[in-house]
């Protein structure tokens, strides 16, 4: 639609003229039920969509210049428009996404009636169909702008305003929305009016979902709690834990927020076919419902969710009270809620190694972000809608997050927490800019905070610090200096650490400073004289955001002895390190996979293993040399399967090793060993083959051609949920067959049946590593398909479409230069999709770099 892709000149011209005092939103989702044509609406071709009727009323001020403006909508329909009292003829004033307003009053009323469409997208108010019972679950997700899918507004997130909801459902539905609600004797759930709030974190959940409720008190607080999942999910709900995990959150952010929670009701939705983690929606927040485990899991992901949920309720704070007024500082919200995610849970929960993770996964996404052409200053430069879709992304939450822990190491935590009290006294309900939160800081801290901004918020890139040292006759060092290199020099508060060989073999620190480095080399005077290290660990205790280089003595030392360093965090620092060496084409992908092989069967923590794997399975995939590369995966797979036998019966360490063999099988044997534990011929003490770890042994059956599709729809009998659907789908597609690989295209590319959970699934089947000549010929049919399924799906599967079909696993100059034909021959298309296309490419020319890296080493 013409007006869809709003822009940021657009929002500051309708700020500018207006504010909004409130909302009254009338939601009828009686249509949800039933057969397609019950309350379908004709859209353009004939078609009917399924609808459900939205009537808004909104009362807003004119404070500006000017008599004309615009309020968003996405609709099939709208049945009529007043204003003022005056009836407007939609087919004049509503071009699809936009309602033209005209003759403005200095206080007016409009009232928009419209047929609005359910999503199968993900977007707006997406309508869920249970395969298990046929039971219909909704909900909304709106970020950055989908609230105009299903009530008319003023879609961008400085015009706050307090909100009312009643929604009409079927009689054994109930509904939920930011506010508490009740039914009513006339069957309308009504709800509270909320504090004023944007857009695009109002939310209804609605359906026969199972309900469980607590509550949260301390002192004279106060908080009803909820949490629900799909009916046929409520076997699995470990819904304790969630509330467990949620009030030690409210403790932590009460202790020291010092504003007590403002939006009455804490309710937590696990919700089906979600595009994303979880959004916080105030007092109704809504996750993917993969965080309900219906198998064993590790603790990595209890630790996960645990994560997610204090993420989102640190938004309660930084996102929902004080809210950015563009999307230019959405980092305002999403870098401080990914930042206090981890501080909280280390702090206040039972995951008080929150800061490994983070060391070594979360970074990880953020590395490999500002390392691509179209990274970005934590506060970006977001034009318009489409910019910021795609600025959710590893800058906005992980660099921006590590940056903020620098800020703590730089400012001192007590002045950063009071930064943040005064912030949310000083703004609550309002908006701000990143000048707001910088005036607080520097008011706390005494420091500079406009030198601190212009290095670390305003700039790109990642630096590099490497250790340069000199010794004398002794061996004891005369000089340790740090070597910064990048773009944009930064100062770094870091700790340095010495580590070296205890008598029991063991890798211990025995020295540690903390310093400022600042310019191109920085000496560390206090380290002088101390005895030669076997280690030297420039960002020991990970305090800043940069990658780490080691001197050829430490990287000697990690070849031989990593799994001998004792401390956790330590040892995360140093495989983060090895892996982006590795990426970035300075060691060769078999010596990371030797790496592996010799050490990760002693790494501890489970989430840093996982991390490791995947790290691996990426190296064989993509960095390591064409010729060595069957030889990589199968040695991952022995290494795979000999670390199962040996992990302890029913461990952690097991489970987590059993998905990895499986994920690296490639032999006959192994493909029988896989098939004898599903079958229950073959056994390994203690391993418990529950219903996902089975899906998980059939995807690679299914990937070589060892599981058909009687095998794999019977599968599908014994798990004939939603989530055994998805598992079905990607299996279907993953079998090697041109037939089967033209069908999983035509279903992505030239439909849009399939929801987004099934786009997503068809995907990962389609692209397999071990598939790559069986997928080569659509690499053709990529470029040639993009710009029209761009322009003709929604954001959300425009972006899983052209990321997740890139030919990337034709890794060769050939697919280099299509992809740059490509971008020549489309200088026009939409900036969003060409920098989709150019990330893409990045990867693909990072990887045939790391190829000939490695290939020099074979």
């Amino acid at each position: 639609m013409p007006g869809e892709n709003l822009s940021r000149d657009e929002a500051r011209e309708r700020a500018e003229l207006l504010s909004v005092d409130g909302y009254q939103v009338a939601l009828d989702l009686r249509s949800a039920v039933g057969e397609p044509g019950d309350g379908g609406t004709p859209a353009e071709g004939g078609a009917r969509v399924r609808t459900f009727r939205s009537v808004t009323t909104i009362r807003f001020r004119r404070t500006g210049t000017g008599s004309a403006t615009f309020v968003d909508l996405i609709a099939p329909a709208v049945t009529s428009v007043e204003l003022n009292g005056r009836a407007l003829d939609p087919a004049v004033v509503f071009d699809g996404s936009r309602i033209a307003l005209d003759g403005l009053a200095d206080e007016n009323v409009l009232v928009v009636d419209a047929q609005c469409a359910y999503s199968r997208t993900g977007e707006g108010m997406h309508r869920f169909v249970d395969p298990e019972d046929g039971e219909v679950y909704l909900y909304t997700q709106y970020e950055p702008a989908d609230s105009r899918r299903v009530y008319a507004n003023f879609e961008q997130p400085d015009l706050k305003a307090p909100y009312r909801f009643e929604v009409t459902a079927p009689d054994d539905w109930t509904v939920w929305s930011n506010g508490a609600g009740e039914k009513g004797p006339d069957g309308v759930w009504r709800f509270a009016e909320t504090a004023p709030i944007s857009t695009y974190i109002t939310c209804v959940v609605a359906g026969p979902y199972h309900y469980v409720t607590d509550t949260y008190r301390r002192g004279d607080v106060e908080i009803p709690l909820g949490a629900m999942c799909r009916k046929g999910l409520a076997k699995h709900f470990d819904a304790d834990d969630v509330f467990l995990v949620t009030k030690q959150g409210f403790d932590f952010f009460h202790d020291n927020f010092d504003f007590p929670y403002p939006f009455g009701k804490y309710d937590q939705a696990f919700v089906p076919e979600y595009n994303l983690g979880a959004m916080e929606n105030p007092g109704m927040v809504t996750f993917r419902e993969e965080y309900i485990y219906r198998g064993k899991v590790t603790q990595a992901a209890y630790e996960r969710r645990a994560n997610v949920i204090l993420h989102e309720m640190a938004h309660m704070w930084f996102g929902d009270l004080v809210t950015m007024v563009w999307w230019d500082d959405l980092w305002l919200k999403e870098s401080f809620a990914d930042f206090m995610g981890s501080f909280s849970l280390a702090e206040a929960t039972r995951f008080t190694n929150s800061w490994v993770t983070f060391a070594n996964n979360r970074k990880a996404w953020a590395y490999r972000a500002d390392q691509l052409p179209s990274t970005h200053p934590i506060t970006a430069d977001i034009r318009d809608l489409e910019d910021a879709k795609l600025n959710f992304d590893g800058i906005t939450y992980a660099k921006g997050a590590s940056v903020l822990k620098q800020l703590v190491a730089y400012a001192g935590r007590d002045a950063f927490l009071e930064g943040a009290r005064r912030y949310f006294k000083r703004h609550a309900y309002g908006n701000t800019r990143l000048t707001d939160l910088l005036s607080v800081l520097e008011e706390t801290s005494g420091r500079d905070m406009k030198a601190w901004s212009r290095s670390w918020l305003q700039t790109s890139g990642v630096n590099t610090l490497t250790p340069v040292l000199t010794y004398d006759a002794e061996g004891r060092i005369t000089e340790l200096a740090v070597v910064q290199d990048g773009e944009e020099l930064r100062p770094h508060r870091v700790r340095v650490g010495l580590y070296g060989l205890s008598p029991e073999g063991a890798l211990v620190r025995y020295a540690q400073t903390e310093t400022d480095v600042t310019g191109v080399r920085t000496v560390v005077p206090e380290l002088a004289g101390e005895a030669r290290p076997a280690l030297a660990l420039v960002n020991d205790d990970d305090l800043t955001y940069c990658k780490i280089r080691f001197d050829e003595g430490s990287l000697a030392t990690l070849r031989a002895h990593l799994g001998d360093i004792t401390d956790p965090l330590a040892r995360a620092l140093c495989w983060s390190a090895l892996w982006n060496l590795t990426r970035d084409g300075l060691m060769p992908a078999r010596d990371f996979v030797a790496i592996v092989l010799e050490f990760a069967g002693r790494e501890a923590d489970i989430g840093v293993l996982q991390m490791v794997h995947a790290w691996a399975q990426s190296a064989v995939t993509h960095y390591a040399a064409p010729a060595w590369r069957a030889a990589g995966g199968r040695l991952l797979a022995e290494g795979g399967l000999r670390e199962l036998r040996l992990a302890e019966p029913g461990s952690e360490h097991q489970l987590t090793w059993a998905r990895f063999f499986a994920a690296a099988s490639s032999s006959d044997a192994d493909f029988q060993l896989l098939e004898g534990l599903l079958d229950g011929t073959a056994k390994i003490d203690g391993l418990d083959v529950d219903q996902e770890l089975r899906w998980s042994f059939l995807t690679p059956l299914a990937t070589h051609g060892r599981a058909d599709e009687a095998r794999i729809d019977a599968e599908l009998a014994r798990d004939d949920t939603a989530t055994g659907k998805r598992h079905q789908v990607r299996c279907l597609a993953a079998r090697p067959s041109a037939a089967v690989k033209a069908q999983a295209w035509a279903q992505v590319v030239e439909s849009d049946a399939l929801s987004n959970a099934l786009v997503e699934a068809t995907i990962a089947g389609f692209v397999q590593p071990s598939q790559r000549e069986l997928i080569a010929p659509y690499a053709d049919k990529y470029f040639a398909a993009i710009e029209r399924l761009w322009a003709d799906r929604s954001i959300q599967i425009g972006m899983d479409v052209v990321r997740g079909l890139f030919p990337g696993l034709r890794d060769s100059e050939e697919t280099l230069a299509a992809t740059d034909a490509w971008l020549d021959a489309h200088a026009t298309a939409a900036p969003a999709l060409r920098r989709l296309v150019i990330e893409s490419r990045d990867d693909l020319a990072r990887a045939l770099r790391a190829q000939a890296c490695d290939g020099l080493a074979g």
